[in-house]
């Protein structure tokens, strides 16, 4: 059965998801302005070491909170290698060789590689809707990299090179959904920490030249807020409601950066950039549309993630005494049990379907 669904889980993750596609877009062509004439590795540097200082603020305590694993080590290196590295560089090298519009559009694709990921490895459902939703974004990134093609090789490689970045990011949002149990402040300073460190250390090694003080300030300000508090919101949006729907509701960031980019002055936008962007816009809408509600089975489960004891949550029943106010973190058990619900694919919805 599917109905639209606009109240409990659904609705918190999307606005938690919003938000982040709100303060990465308004990111983009900041980051265009402000880097100019620096290297991408010394970008990235600053960009994640802005980043890993929000996270450290919004750490939580342990109780309130998963804490971060050494087991989770590896997985954070590769979100660090993907996500902090791999993904903001070639961000910053395509930036330099496009329009920031055209840029801003392109990370759309971002959400095509997430949901096909999702899908994959955490088999999470996928109907009609939804792949029609991923060809329509496709098809836009399709029109996008032939318009942006007749602007010459360079634009088109800088285009290729932010497709890069979201194949890369796709990566990164797949591999930390294991994490969104896990205390979202600990895992932006972690993943931004190691991210900053090893960009610095490239950067160096590739003889970029140093920031002023000036571009260093603004750019670690705008990695603490459109990488360190935007991603801190993602992973609460991948905790509620799953990496298919939270990279759905954050494609609207590109269309938040374009916005931004035009009225910066961008005046290189054309007819077939605003075809591209109405095919993936649509995309968008139309997953955002998708919902899911059918009778299914919970087996028995022990995991330890933020929850609370709220009327209408039928999956924390267990007993405390005295009973917690407000969220709090603890390992806990999950008994067997059959019901209907509509829901999404957060950590206790995890079925094959």
């Amino acid at each position: 059965m599917h109905r639209l669904v606009l109240t409990g889980p659904a609705l918190r993750g999307g606005a938690l998801a919003l938000l982040a596609a709100l303060l990465f877009g308004a990111s983009m062509p900041l980051v265009q302005q402000v880097g100019r004439g620096l290297g991408p590795f010394t970008t990235a540097a600053l960009l994640y070491a802005g980043a890993a200082c929000i996270g450290a603020l919004l750490r939580q305590r342990p109780e309130r909170e998963a804490a971060l694993r050494r087991a989770d080590l590896p997985r954070l290196l590769l979100l660090a290698a993907c996500g902090a590295v791999i993904g903001p560089v070639a961000l910053a090298w395509g930036l330099q060789r496009t329009s920031g519009t055209g840029a801003s559009l392109m990370l759309t694709l971002e959400a095509l590689f997430t949901a096909l990921l999702a899908w994959r490895l955490y088999g999470e459902v996928m109907d009609r809707r939804v792949w029609a939703a991923l060809l329509m974004l496709f098809a836009g990134g399709v029109v996008l990299v032939l318009d942006q093609g007749r602007g010459g090789n360079s634009q088109l490689l800088g285009l290729l090179a932010i497709g890069l970045a979201t194949v890369a990011w796709g990566v990164d949002n797949c591999l930390s959904r294991a994490l969104a149990e896990r205390d979202p402040g600990q895992v932006v300073m972690a993943k931004a920490a190691l991210g900053a460190g090893a960009a610095l250390v490239l950067a160096v090694l590739a003889g970029e030249p140093l920031p002023g003080a000036a571009a260093a300030s603004a750019l670690l300000v705008i990695g603490a807020s459109g990488y360190g508090l935007s991603l801190r919101f993602y992973l609460l949006a991948q905790r509620t409601f799953g990496a298919a729907r939270t990279g759905s509701v954050f494609a609207f960031a590109p269309f938040v950066g374009a916005g931004i980019a035009l009225l910066m002055g961008d005046r290189l936008a054309s007819w077939g950039m605003a075809a591209g962007g109405a095919l993936m816009l649509a995309g968008v809408a139309l997953h955002l549309m998708e919902s899911h509600a059918h009778e299914h089975e919970h087996e028995a489960l022990e995991h330890e993630h933020a929850h609370t004891h709220t009327h209408g949550d039928d999956h924390h029943d267990h007993w405390h005494d005295p009973m917690p106010v407000g969220a709090h973190s603890h390992p806990h058990r999950h008994e067997p049990k059959r019901h209907a619900h509509p829901h999404v694919p957060d950590a206790h919805h995890t079925h094959r379907h």
